[in-house]
């Protein structure tokens, strides 16, 4: 399947050779636990480890440009084996790319490089009960007094809530003359007085996420992430940076159900023959290697112009994660329908997929949100 990366004009000899190294490393690192639904936590945090070892974080945690071919070549790859390794790759860098970019020197070089060890677990905070894809409604305070800002409110469906160290939080600072927030970014450290973790979130695969609140949480402003207002951008930009890897995942996952379901439907047999040999099954191995390479070309495509190019690329980056997230989704579930009633016994590897792919659709901006993007972006390029 990587044949696909060797063909594309859209790599240099360094990306290749990372594809080659970073396939190595998920044989001999992820792979043999791949299939643990058991100590999340501390799976999470070996994953964190290992990554960091073998010099892997250096894609995904920014210290001046993230090359975004590398960021989806890396995820893609850790989704092959395991959501749950590409979680704890690219949520160091989610965790920390505001603060890079706009976080003060000392605040910067302390919370990166400590996150680029794997020393320290990040996490972004920005999604509330009230405010998911409408960022504008989010109602956590942030105000100021003297040296401190004092934040209060609650954050939901937060990626390694309970593991990370510290937390990149979006929190309202004042209002708009339109009555939306105006928004600020903060680093907050786990041991602060006044954060907590409220629950953790079960969900369908593992996944460690939970809810966070803030009583009263004072945080020296020397922390705040660029200057009062600039949450906003800075959230916008982060997700816009990220946003094409999703898909990178997605492709990972819809690989390794595709290789799956060629290997069962070459040794299976039905009717005396096997079902590679079935033209119904071909039909829908046919739709879904065409599909695969279609999400592939897109995710690329948006990455290569995000390295590449001084625009933005947000209608880019939404379509390869709006199609490749869900093209995946119907690979897989094409992979559980070749595979029949072992496809649904628990473990297996497409069953597992069939779970892990099903927040993709969602995270980032679900696919409905990016529909509207899209569109939007369109319109103004015709005007």
């Amino acid at each position: 399947m990587d044949l696909l990366i060797a063909q594309l004009p859209f790599f240099n000899p360094e990306h290749r050779s990372l594809a080659h190294s970073v396939t190595t490393f998920v044989e001999q690192e992820i792979e043999p636990h791949a299939g643990v639904e058991e100590d999340v936590d501390g799976l999470a945090k070996h994953f964190v480890s290992v990554l960091a070892q073998a010099g892997l974080l250096k894609y995904s945690v920014a210290q001046s440009q993230l090359d975004v071919r590398s960021l989806c070549l890396v995820r893609e790859a850790l989704a092959y084996s395991s959501a749950l390794a590409d979680l704890a790759f690219v949520m160091q860098g989610l965790g920390t790319y505001a603060v890079a970019k706009s976080a003060p020197d000392h605040v910067r070089d302390f919370w990166v490089a400590r996150a680029l060890d794997g020393k320290a677990i990040a996490a972004f905070a920005l999604t509330e009960p009230e405010a998911g894809s409408d960022v504008a409604a989010i109602q956590t305070t942030a105000r100021r007094d003297g040296e401190t800002y004092v934040i209060d409110g609650r954050k939901r469906f937060i990626s390694n809530a309970g593991i990370a160290d510290f937390y990149t939080v979006f929190a309202r600072t004042g209002t708009r003359a339109d009555g939306r927030a105006e928004l600020s970014a903060f680093v907050v450290g786990s041991k602060m007085q006044g954060f907590t973790v409220v629950e953790r979130t079960p969900l369908i695969a593992p996944h460690p996420i939970g809810e966070i609140a803030f009583d009263g949480c004072r945080v020296p402003a020397e922390d705040m992430v660029g200057k009062e207002g600039d949450g906003f951008v800075l959230a916008m930009e982060t997700l816009d940076t990220f946003r094409a890897s999703v898909g990178a995942a997605a492709c990972g996952m819809a690989r390794r159900a595709l290789d799956e379901a060629v290997r069962y439907a070459s040794s299976r047999k039905q009717f005396g023959r096997t079902l590679a040999e079935h033209q119904l099954v071909q039909e829908k191995l046919a739709d879904m290697v065409t599909e695969l390479d279609a999400a592939r070309l897109l995710v690329y495509r948006a990455a290569y112009l995000k390295d590449t190019t001084n625009r933005r690329v947000t209608r880019e980056a939404s379509e390869a994660k709006l199609f490749a997230t869900e093209a995946a989704w119907r690979i897989i579930d094409s992979a559980v329908q070749v595979h029949g009633g072992t496809g649904l016994v628990r473990g297996n590897i497409v069953e597992q997929l069939y779970r892990d792919i099903r927040a993709l659709r969602i995270y980032e901006g679900t696919s409905e949100i990016q529909k509207l993007v899209i569109a939007n972006q369109l319109l103004k390029e015709q005007s």
